[in-house]
């Protein structure tokens, strides 16, 4: 894949969400500005000597269709837009959501996918206090999306699903009756990540 740092995402997402025009304005009023000017110019530097985007003469930038081909295109099936994604930074469901632009039950089904395939891990973060789950991509997950560079996005072929015997189930229903337990927040949200832990060694 065209290789993009975590500056280079940000500057094109920006670009995505302000409808492919952005300028010094955009630039200032959204979190990039965390980054720098020098870093953030070296970016942009970067991403216009690569094509991705372009500079023009009122000096804002645009985003080329060859930056919409990596992440924003209809022709990149969801499974490598999430991928490809992945490679460059991991994210929580938030982050992929937002970035990729598509509806959520889709990514679910599409990461569930991927998931069980064992192209890419879940790993429960705590955040703030709140389990969030991180998703990132998997040596076999880099393998597979990198080939689609030469091979095409047909020639994958995702593997059946194997069945659980509805072991996954019964830790969902232990779940629920931890949270409706009296014991504290704390002490709960340890045993739910330990089960989560649990159903991601189990669910392949």
């Amino acid at each position: 894949m065209r290789k993009l740092g975590t500056i280079d995402l940000e500057i094109l997402h920006l670009a995505i969400k302000e409808k492919g025009t952005f300028n010094e304005n955009s630039l200032e009023n959204s979190e990039l500005k965390r980054h720098g000017v020098g870093k953030i110019l070296d970016a942009l530097a970067s991403l216009k000597d690569r094509k991705f985007i372009s500079l023009n003469k009122d000096g804002s930038f645009s985003i080329t269709e060859l930056s919409r081909e990596i992440l924003w295109s209809p022709n990149i099936p969801t499974w490598a837009r999430v991928l490809r994604l992945l490679q460059i930074k991991s994210c929580n469901l938030n982050q992929i959501v937002d970035i990729i632009g598509i509806s959520e039950d889709e990514i679910i089904i599409e990461i569930e996918k991927l998931r069980k395939n064992e192209f890419l891990l879940m790993s429960p973060q705590r955040q703030e206090n709140k389990l969030i789950k991180v998703y990132e991509i998997l040596p076999d997950g880099i393998y597979e999306v990198d080939k689609t560079e030469t091979d095409g996005f047909n020639e994958i072929k995702f593997d059946g699903l194997k069945s659980n015997g509805g072991i996954l189930e019964i830790i969902d229903e232990i779940k629920k009756d931890v949270q409706n337990i009296s014991n504290s927040n704390i002490e709960k949200d340890k045993i739910i990540e330990k089960l989560n832990n649990l159903k991601n060694k189990l669910e392949i």
